[in-house]
């Protein structure tokens, strides 16, 4: 996605920048246009270092480009991070007096505004009216945090936390974003795996993860409401399946093979969202594994499972039949001090060659179990970095959006 942030001239500029680190580290392209009065607070040079991207404030700077005009309509998001009462004032009043208030002007996706100032500008009636006005038009104005301002003063008008304006951001593209239409998937049918594998030790214990098939049901849900005869192949889930579809239960990785096989032989669209584990006990205990002081501790040998993904998408091209139409991969990935997420996400795809793989950074805290996610929808043809779509918001938004997405791919397959 490509995001402009717009940095006003306040002490907690100084935030905007890690602002600026969630945005990229989550694999979106910035270009930060800060005011000229926000230099004094936070230079280009640190601006440049963290978005990758060079910087400026002059709508004569780049004149080839076009920037004044070009970086507005190019944006799929503008945050403006810290909003000052000024920048509000001159935002509403559609004045073009430098890089940012042109790059609003311009603006076609949408446009959020953290604001930041002492409480009594922000209660001032003159930027009352401000964001009325400019939530009148369209554009989000998040309010300001309530806490310590500059110097001894406390009140609301401190900036909101970095993580809340970048959740809010998100929140806004996935709301300008249409799901897919209803009716749009008729006729087809959609297969779904969900919830996380168990692979047994013993007749008690088992090897799992984490998956509580929360956004498995949730993709199913958003399939039926387009149309689709839906069927959900479910592994362990926290959740009960929704009333409407085909389902079919299944434990351990091998026995989820073996129904998406079958399954895929009927099915226009396959979505693996099941979490299935990749290696299990080489040998299951037919008894419960006892612990003994007299015995050493057991050591248990695992084995890979097969890929399941990589087969369906083998099966399907050496077929010849072209079904399923559309083979959809799930990866839910960490980054480490050798690739970020979206690096790894981009080698899983071209390994599985899958035709679109849905990405999310997961963790304890992140994705499983939650009831919002932020995903990348991968596809082959996506090459540039601020090509690939994103999507933010609670699982069943989300699912909309891959399915509106998915509805896409299948229309373009088609003609």
């Amino acid at each position: 996605m490509r995001v402009v942030l717009g940095v006003g001239g306040g002490i907690a500029a100084y935030k905007a920048a890690l602002l600026l680190r969630l945005f990229t580290e989550a694999g979106h392209n910035v270009t930060v246009v800060p005011t000229e009065s926000s230099k004094q607070f936070v230079g280009v040079a640190t601006w440049e270092a963290l978005s990758g991207n060079s910087v400026s404030s002059s709508v004569f700077d780049e004149v080839e480009k076009v920037n004044h005009v070009r970086l507005g309509h190019e944006a799929d998001l503008i945050v403006v991070a810290p909003a000052t009462a000024d920048l509000l004032a001159r935002a509403a009043g559609g004045q073009a007096n430098d890089l940012l208030t042109n790059t609003l002007l311009m603006a076609r996706g949408p446009v959020v505004f953290a604001p930041a100032m002492h409480t009594e500008m922000w209660a001032h009636p003159a930027t009352t009216a401000n964001v009325a006005t400019l939530r009148s038009r369209g554009a989000v104005v998040l309010e300001p945090a309530t806490g310590r301002l500059t110097g001894k003063d406390t009140g609301p008008g401190r900036l909101p936390e970095p993580e809340d304006i970048f959740t809010a951001a998100l929140a806004a593209v996935e709301a300008s974003r249409p799901a897919a239409a209803p009716g749009a998937l008729a006729g087809t049918t959609v297969t779904i795996t969900a919830g996380g594998t168990r692979e047994p030790l013993d007749p008690v214990r088992f090897l799992g993860n984490r998956s509580s098939g929360k956004q498995g049901t949730a993709l199913a849900v958003a399939a039926l409401a387009a149309g689709a005869r839906v069927r959900l192949i479910a592994a362990h889930m926290d959740v009960p399946a929704p009333d409407g579809v085909e389902l079919i239960r299944v434990e351990t990785a091998l026995e989820l093979r073996t129904a998406a096989h079958q399954a895929a032989a009927d099915s226009d669209v396959v979505i693996m969202a099941a979490a299935v584990a990749d290696f299990r006990p080489a040998q299951v205990v037919e008894t419960k594994i006892k612990k003994r002081d007299d015995e050493a501790d057991p050591v248990i040998t695992l084995v890979r499972n097969p890929d399941i993904l990589q087969e369906l998408v083998h099966a399907r091209d050496e077929s010849g039949t072209g079904t399923p139409a559309l083979i959809v991969g799930f990866a839910a990935e960490t980054g480490d001090a050798t690739s970020d997420v979206l690096e790894y996400g981009r080698k899983k795809l071209a390994r599985k060659g899958c035709d679109l793989l849905v990405l999310n950074r997961v963790g304890k805290s992140l994705v499983f179990g939650q009831d919002e996610t932020e995903v990348r929808i991968l596809s082959p043809a996506d090459s540039a970095e601020d090509a690939v779509e994103s999507a933010a918001g609670t699982k069943a938004e989300v699912s909309a959006r891959i399915l509106a997405r998915i509805t896409a791919e299948l229309a373009a397959r088609r003609s």
